[in-house]
């Protein structure tokens, strides 16, 4: 099952996000990630979140997957948003 993870970063975060962005995108690198990438502020260069669309077993394991992302546990993420989603286009 596809689960899409919308991930909205704290305000002011951005030096913590460029520096733990290596980690993140090795860890993301090792799971089943059908595409992921940052959110922007209106000024369309200000990084303010991440989607990752990832497959897992189960809402259970999308849930695991989210919880040790290093930028989760480093502390960016002010909210975590974990759905089902059905791919439709393309």
């Amino acid at each position: 099952m596809l689960y899409a993870l919308i991930c909205e970063d704290r305000d002011g975060q951005e030096d913590l996000r460029k520096a733990t962005r290596d980690q993140h995108l090795d860890y993301i690198s090792n799971h089943d990630i059908r595409y992921a990438g940052p959110m922007l502020a209106d000024d369309e260069t200000t990084m303010i979140g991440s989607i990752i669309v990832i497959e897992a077993e189960n809402r259970e394991a999308a849930e695991t997957f989210a919880a040790s992302d290093p930028y989760r546990i480093a502390g960016l993420f002010e909210r975590v948003t974990i759905r089902p989603f059905r791919q439709v286009v393309p």
